[in-house]
């Protein structure tokens, strides 16, 4: 069993994204390739809590909290061991393994219990995509909008048929409260009730942990509204969410930037055609809950807007929601189509690849904010004028305040001082902008001594990649020391299948509650603190490696000269002390 246990600890870690998980509860900001805030364990006005997406860890350079995504609930939630451990399982759909007895009764209270919210959609999302199936106008309608079949089941699309109590064939208890609870049905003031969706083609709205939560519903013909969605449920806020995302989490990170839309067809409708970093905003305008996510996702957010009146000034709100989340090594950018299209239709009419090309061309914030700005205050009073240059500083000012990315409000006040004809730093004195608080310089690349032991190189190395302890000469590594033991534990449970992710979070729980925990968790934690160069560390492993052979050798050869003072080496013994000594001048190759 407690093999089981911690092989699923290592599955549930592999599934978990510590970003996603740490950014429901702090706000991440961007910092290269980790993110950074606020410690949330204890009171600090300088960011110094760290999370590294690569390995899966955070840590906090001023209480020294550290650990993995188990670790960041039992610290931040309060919760015990195993209550994290089913926290974490439940959000990604994982069942926990218990002793047959346990789970034996887990299962008959399930069953005695009401299905949870969660269920209840699931069970609805099942309903809608078998009723597609055998819905000949909704299958025609997806052919024609130049759906095929895998986009359909990609993103689970279904129907909810023309039937006020359709979901009663999928609920027989059709009264219960579970349903009005997750938006499924309306009870109407005369006490009947009826299904909310009728007669649409059902987009599954899912969450981070790709569990339904809510639906988008298009309806087939004529009628309004054309798209109805859920109401706000205790699964469902729905300006928190973007549509798409669990399809798009893939492209998003190989693409590093994300297309942000308005409709539930347009995301499918992209991916359809290949382009497929793509989420919608469910219909609302863009909240600064979901320009914050959009940021923690990607380095790069490009907001895709109609060119009319509505479009831009749907962009201008997502440019508001972005300020005080938007780092400087990001970017947010916008592109507007032409008044005809939407990028469904632009797509269709002109194909993948002008849509990438406008894609690869974005307004950028700084021009569209300054763009808008001219336009707002030109329709009033010319620019030409004290007047007209005062408003648009007035209209800067709180956007400038709210701008979080240092460099770039430096840049953007330089060119509002060239229009505004004034000075920057009479800008940033009118504007009332606190100075930027200096950030600290990234320490300076480490670089090591070659006299130092070869253990604590090593391991250090194998601690950035576990994986190298499988290149070990572990026969070769002294475990007298800590250093020794920790790396000959590494190496056993690499080459023995029990440690397969990569990472600090997976080192961590693996060796949780063993004598290496305390030492692993510091060195981990030193480790953080550094920045070193991939190439310049896997050179380090590699020079450490070849300086453990040579000590062996060393050894070797010592151990054979003090045989042959005290008496006559064998016929064997004499090759290969010949042999050894070649290897040491080089003039042999190592076998």
């Amino acid at each position: 069993m407690d093999a089981d246990f911690k092989a699923f600890r290592q599955k549930l870690l592999e599934r978990v994204d510590i970003v996603d998980l740490i950014g429901r509860h702090v706000a991440l900001k961007r910092a290269g390739k980790d993110y950074k805030a606020c410690c949330p364990f204890h009171n600090e006005k300088t960011p110094s809590f760290t999370v590294s997406p690569s390995g899966q860890f955070y840590h906090c350079f001023g209480c020294q909290a550290h650990g993995n995504a188990i670790d960041f609930l039992m610290q931040h939630a309060g919760l015990g061991f195993i209550e994290a451990v089913e926290e974490l399982a439940r959000e990604v759909g994982l069942e926990v393994p218990r002793p047959a007895g346990a789970q034996a009764q887990a299962k008959q209270g399930e069953k005695a219990a009401q299905r949870s919210l969660t269920e209840t959609m699931a069970l609805a999302a099942r309903f809608y995509r078998r009723c597609l199936k055998t819905a000949p106008a909704a299958i025609d309608y997806l052919k024609r909008r130049g759906l095929s079949g895998e986009i359909a089941a990609r993103f689970g699309l279904g129907y909810a048929p023309d039937d006020w109590q359709a979901l009663a064939a999928v609920f027989p208890n059709y009264d219960a409260a579970a349903l009005v609870e997750c938006g499924l049905v309306i009870d109407h003031e005369s006490g009947r009730r009826y299904d909310r969706f009728r007669d649409r083609i059902m987009f599954p709205i899912l969450d981070g942990r790709s569990q339904v939560i809510g639906f988008g519903g298009r309806i087939l013909g004529a009628g309004e509204p054309k798209y109805l969605n859920s109401p706000e449920t205790p699964l469902f806020d729905k300006g928190r969410e973007l549509y798409g995302l669990p399809q798009a989490r893939a492209a998003l990170r190989r693409e590093d930037a994300v297309l942000v839309v308005e409709g539930y067809m347009d995301v499918v409708a992209l991916a359809q055609h290949g382009i497929k970093h793509v989420v919608a905003t469910l219909g609302t305008a863009t909240t600064p809950a979901q320009a914050q996510k959009l940021l923690r996702l990607a380095g790069q957010v490009i907001f895709c807007f109609d060119g009319d009146a509505a479009g831009r000034k749907a962009a201008w709100r997502a440019l508001e929601a972005c300020l005080e989340f938007l780092g400087d090594d990001q970017s947010v950018g916008f592109l507007f189509l032409p008044a005809e299209h939407d990028p469904d239709s632009f797509v269709r009419a002109e194909g993948a690849d002008a849509l990438r090309a406008l894609i690869a061309q974005p307004v950028p914030l700084s021009e569209f904010l300054l763009r808008g700005l001219k336009q707002k205050v030109g329709k009033q009073v010319g620019l030409d004028t004290a007047e007209g240059r005062a408003q648009l500083l007035h209209a800067a000012k709180p956007l400038l305040q709210r701008l979080a990315a240092p460099l770039l409000r430096s840049q953007i006040v330089r060119a509002l001082a060239h229009v505004v004809a004034l000075a920057p730093a009479e800008v940033e004195s009118q504007c009332q902008l606190a100075p930027q608080a200096r950030r600290r310089p990234p320490p300076p690349l480490r670089t090591r001594s070659l006299a130092i032991s070869p253990q604590r190189p090593l391991l250090e190395a194998v601690l950035r990649q576990p994986q190298r302890a499988a290149r070990l000469p572990i026969d070769l590594i002294d475990t007298t020391g800590e250093d020794g033991r920790l790396l000959q534990a590494i190496h056993d449970a690499i080459v023995h299948g029990d440690l397969a992710a990569g990472n600090s979070a997976a080192l961590l729980e693996h060796f949780r509650g063993s004598e290496h925990e305390a030492a692993l968790g510091a060195m981990l934690a030193m480790l953080s603190e550094e920045e070193v160069d991939a190439a310049e560390e896997e050179q380090v492993f590699i020079d450490a490696l070849a300086r453990l052979h040579q000590a062996a050798l060393k050894a070797e050869i010592d151990a054979l000269t003090a045989k042959a003072r005290r008496t006559a080496l064998s016929e064997e013994e004499l090759q290969r002390y010949r042999r050894l000594l070649q290897l040491r001048a080089g003039t042999a190759r190592p076998v």
